[in-house]
């Protein structure tokens, strides 16, 4: 931790550790995150790849993981320290702490989101090997300018933000709370002020593993949407999903997706916090 400058501005150690932070595990686990995809994909797993190129895609991920993660860290630490600037009486300052980081991973979840969705829209396209490569895939979509025009690209780029959105929202309010109520129990039991990186990693990645499976069925559903070859709302896809594979398939890829949060979760977390306490902040 010797070669890294303490860093006196909370933004810029929020936005350092974030970016930092969410490029190691989108890369670190991107076959886990493939495999999930092709698991939910409405063509089947064999047909969207089964094993085969399961770096599809990275492209896109190696580009959008570092802006997402530090929009997201940027926003979360500059509500929640806002949030927490109110003096509060400690009975109530003991509801306000999680309501504070549910509203402030709420908010950091829109901005990351305005990275998050066309990301995944061109990733998911080349992980289920519907393109080539993840620049194949973008360069389809931009090519529909000519017919649907620049506001029909963006729009094609932002498919299923709603649904993602939704699905990251209630994520976050049952991933980050939790997080931060084991950081502040780990506290209270040893006396110490600052959390380790393993620490803040263990916890990361129990509260990971219970938000991923809570919200599979949201995340099933943004994935159809984002795969569909044409565009359909979320209730229409929804009705269509209920319809050919009953309630079952909103819980494809479950275990991936589990499996890979929790692992994500640990290392996410585990190395924003690394960074974060190597730049001078608890």
């Amino acid at each position: 931790m010797s070669g890294i400058s303490k860093t006196e501005s909370p933004f810029t150690r929020a936005l350092l550790a974030g970016a930092l932070a969410g490029t190691t595990v989108d890369l670190s686990l991107y076959p886990i995150d493939t495999l999930k995809t092709r698991l939910q994909s409405s063509a089947g797993f064999s047909a969207s790849g089964g094993l085969r190129g399961i770096y599809a895609g990275v492209g896109s991920a190696l580009i959008g993981s570092a802006p997402g993660a530090a929009l997201f860290f940027v926003t979360y630490e500059a509500t929640k320290t806002h949030l927490h600037s109110y003096t509060l009486s400690p009975q109530t300052a003991r509801w306000a702490d999680p309501l504070a980081h549910m509203a402030a991973a709420s908010l950091g979840e829109v901005a990351a989101c305005a990275v998050r969705v066309p990301t995944e829209v061109v990733k998911q396209r080349a992980q289920a090997v519907q393109f080539r490569s993840s620049w194949a895939a973008l360069q389809a979509i931009l090519a529909r300018r000519g017919v649907v025009g620049v506001g029909g690209v963006w729009r094609e780029l932002y498919r299923g933000w709603g649904v993602t959105v939704l699905r990251e929202v209630p994520f976050t309010v049952i991933q980050f709370p939790l997080w931060e109520g084991l950081k502040e129990w780990r506290r209270r039991k040893t006396g110490r002020e600052s959390i380790s990186a393993v620490e803040s990693g263990l916890f990361g990645s129990v509260a990971g593993a219970v938000a991923a499976g809570v919200t599979t069925p949201l995340d099933v559903l943004k994935t159809r949407m984002m795969l569909a070859r044409e565009k359909a709302g979320a209730g229409e896809m929804a009705g269509r999903m209920l319809r050919d594979g009953g309630v079952g398939v909103f819980f494809k890829g479950m275990g991936p997706r589990v499996v890979w949060i929790s692992i994500g979760g640990a290392v996410f977390l585990g190395s924003y916090q690394w960074a974060f306490n190597a730049m001078g902040g608890v």
